[in-house]
Order: C-alpha cells, then structure tokens, then sequence
C-alpha cells in the first residue's frame, strides 16, 4: 500500500482529479461531492444514503485528502476487512483492528499508524471504547491527529431501527472526549424519527444532514404468492440470474433445507445462519464473496455491511419482519448499478412464525411497533400500487409511480376512479376525532353494532354506514391505497392511527382523484428477455474468469479488483491499449499498473480470436443491461426435482445415504426412525422418480416376479399380488415394485 502520499495526491487540483486518482471513477454520484466539501470543512454529518449509493467514499476521499487518521466505527469484522481490502488493492493506506489479529500483528498496525502510513483505521465499537484502546487513541491524536470519526451502520444506535445495538448508545463518549473532531454518521435506511434519534444519541453538532433518494431504479420487485410449485420458480430465478444471489428465510431449519434442495438441484449454495460455528459462517461467506458459490440461503443474520456489488437477485422465500429490514436486505442486490431482481414469496402462513417471534420481546410497546411494522409488510405484500411508491412512503419520500421496474408497473392491474369512496372514508377519519385505526373507521363505514362503535356513539356520525356497499376487504385496498400514495397519515407509535393531511383534504375538496387498481384472478405471464449481444456477454464472461483468476491468486474476493461494471465497460469498449484501458470508469491508476496488461492483452486475444480486432473502434459505448444468461437448457428441471413432487428434506436425507450404499435397515438405526418410515420415503421417492437404484432394494429376478403379478392381477390393492405370488415375495418389494410402476415406467419394458 502507498504509505506517503505524492504531493499531486495530497492537494488535487480539483475533487474530481483525486476522485479518479484514488478510486478510478470520472464523477461523483448525486451528493457525494457535496459532503465530501461538507466534512474537509469538519461539519459534524449524518448521511442517509441507499445501499449502492457510495457511502463510503463520502468518507473515505475526505480522509486521503485531510491530515491525520479517520477512524471507521464498523459493527461487522467482516465488512470492515472487506473494505480495508478494497482500498488497498487501491493503493491507499488502510488497515483494521480486531480480534482476528494476532498481538504481533496489532503491533505492525499500531506502529504503521504512528507512523503516518494509514489514513483509515476501522475498528468495532467495543474496541474503541474499551479503555485498553483508550491510551492508544490519545497517543495518536497527539501524535498525528484524528481528523474524524465515520460511525457506520449508524441506525444501530437507535431502538427505533430495524438492527439495534445498545453497545453503539456508548459512541456519544466519543464527543466529550474528542469535542473538536467532527463526527460522520452514516446509514442505508432510517426514518424520519431514527434520524432524529441518531442525531440525539450521538450527540451530533447541528449535522449537516443529507438524505439521498431511497430509490433504487435497476432493482425489479416483485410479489409471487408463495405455493407448493414456488421452489421450482425459486430455481427458475437462481439459474436465470447469471450471477450470484441470496435467499433470505426465517427459520435456521429452513436455512438449512433449502440450501439442501438447491444443492440436489445442482445449485452451488451454501447455509448462512446463527446456528451454526463462527468459522462455518466464515468459510461460507468468504466462499460465496469469491464466487466459489452461487447462492447464499441465510436468515437475516447474514448480510449488514456484505461488501459485494454484483449480486443479481435476492429472494425472501419467506415473509419479511418489517419494511425497513426488507429494502435493505433486498438492497444488497445491484449495488454495481446494474440490473438486479428482488423476490418476495408471500404466504400468510409465515405470519405465525412472525407473530411467535414478535411475542417473544419483553417490552409490550416494542411489540406493538414489531406488529404494526409486520402489518406495513403484509400492505406492501398485498399492495396493488407501484411497488416503490410503497417503499418509499415508508421512508417519507413521495413517489408518482409508474416506475416500470416492477411487477405491478410492468403488469398493471385494471384501475377504478374511487374517488367517492375515499372521500367518505377520508371523511369518516375526520368525523372521528382522527383517533382511530383502520379497522374501526371501516367498521363505521359498514355500519358495524360492535361494542367499541356503541362506545363513543359512532353510529350517531354522519358516515355510519355509508360504505354497506364495499366489502371490508375493498375498504382495505382502499386504506393501503390511501396510506401508500401520501394521501392519508398513520402514526408510528404502535397503535396505528390514521390522520389527515393536505392530501387528504385535497381529496375531500375535490381537488384530488383517487384511482384503485383491482386485483385480477389470473396473473399474466411474465418472460424477461436478455438485452446483452452474444459476443459482449462472451467476452464479459472470460474477463469475469480472468478476474478470478487474480482474486485468487492474491487471496481477494473478485470486485476487489474489478466490479462487474467496469468489467462490461471492457467487453463493451474493448480497449487495446493501457492508455484507452485507464480511461473506463472505475479504473484508476493504480489499477491501470496493477492489472492493465493481463486485461487489455485478455481484450486483444478475445479480438483476434473472434475475427473482430478491426471493429473494436467502433464499439458502442453505451451501457449494458444484466439480465438472463439462461438458454432454453439451463431451466431444464433436474429429474423429478422441480415439480410439487419434490421430496422433503428427510426424505432427500434418507435417499443420500441410500446412494451412498446403506440398507433400509442401516439408514433407519442411523436416522434413528421405524424401518417403516424408511420404507415409505422410499417408496415415495420412486413415485417421484428420483435416482433410486431399485436392484439395491428387490433382486432383479424378484422384480421381473413381481411385475408378471402386477400385469395379472393389477396394481390397486397389495394383498392380491401377495397371494398370487404364494407369498414368495414380501410387502416391501412388492410395494417398491409397485412405487416403480406407478412413476409413470411401462413394465413391459422392463
């Protein structure tokens, strides 16, 4: 790593000359260049900025450009390595302290550090504020200063977000401590009342506060219904997305499950969850970051700070806990900037899971929080209206919709103008007292004789009743509708009352149409054609193996040396020398001497080889979109394994240790169940065709016996093929023989 830095680096003439210096990019993205001027004038800040959107940068340029060390509070080990890792494939200095280093080691660090050869140390906040590290911290400001803090993840020091953590309550010590340092928060998600919250906690000095679009507009959503036929729709995405992609669940056991079918499937995935040993989930992390694995099946405890820009798609095949944990987990898709699918499967039977969870928090008003956010899901779930209107709202941000980039733009729903209906519901709201939740305000419309309408002499309003004509469950789209499109408020304290807003008054005036798109029974087909020429995506792939090629030679993961990005900036431009090399965005000059002349020789002989060096100059330039590398071959369903018929995780449990040689007696005392369970799965497993070797289980020669009886006396019932056959045979071959029938196998084939 580059330990002093040139002067030309030191004083750039122009943020945007070291922004290419440093980290290889042309421009800023939206805001960035103004925090980065906000924070070398030691403005305390807290930036909200979506997963994708360049957060780091926003303190990391700062830090090369300011004298002294910035100190990075990170939550994770892993994410503060990955990042340490990223920068100095850079050539900037960076390093971290934490448990995974040796006491030899943490000495180099230290000492690096006094030396003015690390511009960025990340550490956990219980190594910061532990008072071993105390001394250590003072030394260096007095040495060679501490020119900020950068809290990351900074939504953990709220008991208002979706990941608290009171250990990051103690980072206000950092103020009194070090009054003029100035402090950056940062975060992907948080709402209006986390911000507030962080600002408090961290006792922030009038923050500069900088709230980026939630938006993320290369990220397609979508809602399925989830089914007995949603694995083999999960397996449909997974071979469809040509890259990597996490599946999120809510249970270890399903974790587990899942990771198991998608193996059988010839899926490379691996399990992710608290269950299982600190090194497991290392191993599997680092697996799935280099690529050496495709998918990562993981409760939530996998994810936060996962430095890894190009995975393709996320699915929740379970139902999420609340919205805020839903962007950002599904917001770990794209973060390159390219095209990403984000699948939600929707059961209401998750709901128990959930609710059984939510019940286990001690503090009743944290349960009414966790109930009404779970409610907020299933609205966004159920929601007719553009899938980011509804997300956004969420985060107080107003979106027209028609986004084109979700299942509900792409495929739109018919419309009615229920203009009249929303009037009177808005107006029953008002008449009131704007006091209530939904359900009440729809049991007035509908002219209820409940107990709690007679309570506060509800039938007595003007709009008791009004509303007989719609369903409960009509009223009800109309309320999400209502709540996604801004025109009507919802406390967030847990009990869900509604209240006006202009909006809404613009609706009672009038002024205001309010359209309710209709659920329809049948759902159209939805096929995404690939937008990439052949010959780009060839050249892509092979860059894509020479960069793991370097990765793993320099122990890395693979967008540590390049993102996949700038790598289809290459197949596209296809540039023949280091200087055209170095002009791609994302390319810097440190990258240009490291890997230039492996990538730009790898460019030349793809040109050669397919006849197409005289053509290079005319590339187009213009950007590629992700999608499919699929061919009509990659949906292919493994034998048996996609339909509603795939077998259960205990019945694919008991067919691995049959393929691995043991007896129906064997796999029953080690699996500890009834020989006849075994005898069931396997039957069953035969019935779905899966890869039973029926000659291990029946004698060839008992089998041909057993099939002349079936032919005879037919395969309805066993008793009679028993007594034909004078009980030669037993129960259990005949019942397997009879499994290999009915799987659809002609018996006089045989």
């Amino acid at each position: 790593m580059s330990a002093n830095l040139p002067p030309a680096a030191r004083e750039p003439s122009s943020l945007e000359q070291a922004l290419k210096q440093f980290f290889g990019y042309d421009s800023f993205r939206p805001g960035q260049r103004q925090i980065v001027e906000d924070a070398l004038h030691n403005r305390d800040l807290l930036i909200v900025m979506p997963t994708g959107g360049g957060k780091s940068l926003c303190f990391q340029l700062p830090a090369l450009l300011k004298p002294g060390l910035t100190v990075v509070v990170s939550p994770l080990i892993a994410l503060m390595q990955d990042q340490v890792e990223a920068l100095r494939n850079n050539g900037i200095g960076a390093s971290f302290l934490n448990s995974t280093l040796s006491w030899q080691a943490e000495l180099r660090v230290k000492e690096a550090i006094l030396n003015g050869r690390v511009k960025l140390l990340y550490v956990a906040p219980e190594r910061l504020l532990s008072e071993k590290f105390q001394p250590f911290l003072e030394q260096v400001d007095s040495e060679i200063g501490i020119n900020a803090f950068a809290i990351d993840e900074c939504h953990c020091v709220s008991e208002w977000g979706h990941d608290f953590r009171p250990e990051y309550r103690q980072l206000q010590t950092l103020r009194r401590r070090y009054p003029k340092v100035p402090v950056m928060a940062l975060t992907a998600t948080a709402t209006a009342r986390v911000r507030t919250d962080i600002t408090q906690q961290l006792a922030l000095r009038q923050p500069v506060t900088h709230v980026a679009s939630f938006n993320r507009p290369n990220l397609y959503y979508e809602v399925r219904p989830k089914h007995r036929q949603s694995y083999s729709e999960l397996l449909q995405i997974v071979r469809s997305a040509g890259g990597s992609g996490i599946v999120y669940c809510l249970s270890r056991k399903k974790v587990d499950e899942l990771a198991f079918r998608l193996q059988n499937s010839k899926i490379s995935a691996l399990p992710y969850h608290a269950g299982m040993s600190d090194e497991e989930r290392s191993v599997n992390q680092t697996r799935f970051i280099r690529d050496d694995a495709q998918v990562m099946v993981a409760t939530i405890a996998f994810g936060m700070g996962i430095n890894k820009p190009d995975v393709r798609f996320v699915v929740h095949y379970d139902l999420p806990r609340n919205l805020e944990s839903y962007y950002q987990e599904s917001g770990r898709a794209g973060r390159d900037g390219e095209p990403a699918k984000c699948t939600l499967f929707f059961s209401y039977g998750d709901l128990k899971t959930i609710e059984y969870i939510i019940d286990q928090k001690p503090d009743p008003q944290e349960q009414r929080i966790a109930r009404q956010q779970l409610r907020r899901t299933i609205d966004y779930a159920e929601g007719t209206d553009c899938r980011r209107t509804i997300q956004l709202s969420y985060f107080g941000e107003q979106f027209p919709g028609n986004c084109g980039n979700c299942d509900n733009c792409r495929y739109p729903k018919p419309v009615e103008d229920w203009t009249v209906e929303a009037q009177k519901f808005l107006s029953c709201v008002a008449r009131s007292g704007e006091r209530f939740g939904v359900t009440h305000i729809i049991d007035v419309l509908r002219g209820s004789k409940n107990q709690k309408i007679q309570q506060y002499d509800h039938q007595q309003l003007s709009t008791y009743g009004i509303g007989k004509d719609r369903s409960e469950d009509d009223w009800k789209t109309l309320a999400r509708t209502l709540l996604h499109q801004g025109l009507l408020d919802e406390t967030s304290d847990g009990y869900r009352v509604l209240k006006l807003n202009e909006r809404s008054w613009e609706v009672m005036r009038k002024q205001r149409t309010v359209f309710v798109a209709r659920t329809v029974t049948e759902t159209a087909t939805r096929t995404e054609r690939s937008l990439r020429s052949a010959e780009v995506e060839m050249l892509f792939d092979r860059l894509r193996a020479l960069r793991k090629e370097i990765a793993d030679e320099q122990s890395v993961p693979p967008y540590v040396v390049f993102h996949d990005s700038t790598l289809r900036l290459m197949a596209q431009q296809r540039p023949q020398t280091l200087d055209e090399f170095g002009q791609l965005n994302g390319v810097g000059h440190y990258k240009v001497a490291q890997y230039g002349e492996r990538f730009v020789a790898e460019i030349r002989a793809h040109c050669q080889e397919q006849g197409s060096a005289a053509a290079v100059a005319g590339a187009s330039a213009g950007p590629a979109r992700s999608a499919g590398r699929g061919g009509a071959n990659s949906a292919r369903p493994e034998l048996g394994g996609e339909g509603e018929n795939f077998p259960s995780h205990t019945q694919q449990l008991t067919l691995e240790l049959l393929r691995k040689g043991c007896s129906p007696a064997e796999i029953a005392q080690k699996r500890q169940l009834s020989p006849n369970t075994i005898l069931e799965h396997l039957t069953q497993l035969i019935e779905m065709n899966q890869p039973v070797d029926l000659n291990q289980l029946v004698p060839s020669e008992r089998q041909e016996v057993i099939l002349q009886a079936i032919e005879t006396v037919g395969a309805d019932s066993l008793k009679p093929i028993f007594e034909y056959l004078g009980e030669s045979c037993s129960y259990d071959e005949i019942k397997l023989v009879r499994a290999w029938v009915r799987s659809g196998n002609d018996p006089l084939g045989f």
